[in-house]
């Protein structure tokens, strides 16, 4: 039985391995079957495909034979127009020469016959000749004029150039009247606002502004490139008066110009760039132009965020630093000085940073608003009274000590001198608030807590605003 079933086995393994095999050989010769069908309907689609191109070029020459036939009749016809056309409009020409020229003919010879007409008619031309070209060069003169007066750029926000040549007069004769009356106020005022207006600096800070003008002065003096300078800090630390102050102190003009009104022009941003260092060229002292917020149009150039006409910006100003100039002094102010391009600080010479008030330049500055806010309007108050129907009632200072101010100027840590300002200014609101106007101790500290508390209200909203994409 073992041997049966072995050979029945091997004989089983022998009909499946036939099987396989018979279906492998009609597995290939289906196959081939299909391969030659679909050999031959791919040479059928070919064939078809040939006849069709040939069906079309066949069928496109005639197209093209029977345009071109056409075509040319069209053009032989349109020639014969045309050439009926021209002799039609040259007969008519030439028989209008012909009576222009007899017309002149005649007025020829009535001219050379009559002596009177002859002078008059060359008189006419003359001074009609004489016209044309004094009224051409006329307007060209007074244009050039105009526009070297009224010709400041739109981007120059504010300047110490007069625009009319009248106006320097009237500013010195402004000057000259109430010269009397400026001279009999407060001496502590005038001492203050001898020194530089509302500006309270660090000492040491102080003296490098005073040598950066006296050296831009000299510089001047000696015909000597100008030195660029950086001014970088929180917003409201003094970086624009501080600039309008070197111009003054050095004597150059002041030109001043916001980076963020470059990016609304688009493509007009290079004409206007180039409009502004043309113009600058034309001061007779020499011209300190101040960039305030200078990182929104001379940021990094590989930034994402750059337009292309911000870029051509950018360029175009690298373009007219590029060598040191003994016309432009270039002031850049930015709260983000590493956002700038690194082409644009190579062409800063001085980086000077302005940082918040400290402690004692806090009670200076706010002795300084105190007087120029309440106590100053009285006195202006007083030179035009006589103008007024109804005079503003004075305000009265009582209780308000130098402690007081000292504890005010603890408090108020990390103010600035523009949030300072603010703060004198409500200070004066409330005191007019009250009927008797009266300003007392405990009416500044009660404004005082309030616009701290407002203070530290507005930093913690900036940072929640800061750290909120960061969650999103």
């Amino acid at each position: 039985l073992q041997t049966d079933n072995e050979a029945q086995r091997r004989h089983n393994v022998e009909l499946v391995k036939m099987q396989e095999e018979s279906s492998i050989r009609k597995e290939q010769a289906r196959r081939a079957t299909e391969e030659q069908i679909q050999a031959q309907q791919r040479q059928t689609e070919k064939e078809r495909a040939e006849i069709e191109r040939e069906t079309i070029r066949v069928k496109a020459m005639a197209e093209a034979e029977g345009r071109a036939h056409e075509a040319k009749l069209t053009e032989d016809q349109n020639r014969r127009m045309l050439i009926e056309r021209i002799n039609g409009e040259r007969d008519k020409w030439l028989a209008a020469i012909n009576t222009t020229f007899s017309h002149i003919e005649e007025g020829f010879r009535t001219l050379l016959t009559d002596r009177n007409k002859l002078v008059m008619t060359v008189g006419g031309a003359t001074a009609l000749a004489a016209g044309i070209y004094t009224t051409r060069e006329g307007s060209r003169v007074t244009w050039g004029y105009i526009n070297r007066i009224l010709g400041q750029p739109s981007l120059i926000r504010e300047s110490s150039i007069a625009k009319f040549p009248w106006s320097g007069l009237l500013s010195q004769a402004r000057k000259k009247t109430f010269s009397n009356r400026t001279a009999s106020g407060a001496a502590g005022s005038t001492e203050v606002k001898k020194h530089n207006g509302d500006i309270i600096l660090h000492p040491s800070l102080q003296r490098r502004i005073e040598h950066l003008a006296k050296a831009t002065s000299n510089t001047k003096i000696h015909q000597a490139p100008f030195r660029n300078m950086m001014f970088y800090g929180p917003p409201g630390t003094g970086k624009t008066m501080v600039a309008r102050e070197i111009a003054r102190k050095s004597g150059l003009d002041y030109a001043m110009m916001t980076g963020g009104d470059v990016a609304p022009l688009g493509a007009q941003a290079v004409t206007k760039i180039h409009e502004i260092f043309d113009w600058a060229k034309k001061s007779k002292k020499g011209l300190l132009l101040f960039i305030d917020e200078a990182d929104a149009f001379l940021c990094e150039r590989n930034s994402i965020h750059m337009s292309e006409a911000q870029r051509s910006a950018l360029n175009a100003l690298l373009f007219r630093t590029g060598d040191q100039s003994r016309d432009i002094v270039l002031v850049l102010a930015t709260n983000r000085p590493g956002d700038l391009d690194s082409a644009i600080t190579d062409r800063i010479d001085e980086v000077i940073e302005f940082p918040l008030p400290r402690e004692e330049e806090r009670f200076k500055l706010l002795k300084l608003y105190l007087n120029k806010y309440l106590s100053d309007e009285d006195d202006s108050a007083s030179k035009w009274g006589f103008l007024l129907k109804k005079r503003p009632q004075k305000i009265t200072i009582k209780d308000l000590s130098e402690d007081v101010i000292r504890e005010a100027a603890k408090k108020i840590e990390g103010f600035s001198g523009r949030e300072i300002a603010k703060l004198i200014a409500s200070v004066q609101a409330a005191v007019y608030a009250r009927p008797d106007c009266v300003l007392d101790s405990q009416l500044f500290r009660e404004v005082v807590d309030y616009k701290v508390a407002e203070h530290h209200q507005r930093i913690k909203l900036a940072a929640e605003g800061g750290q909120q994409p960061r969650n999103k």
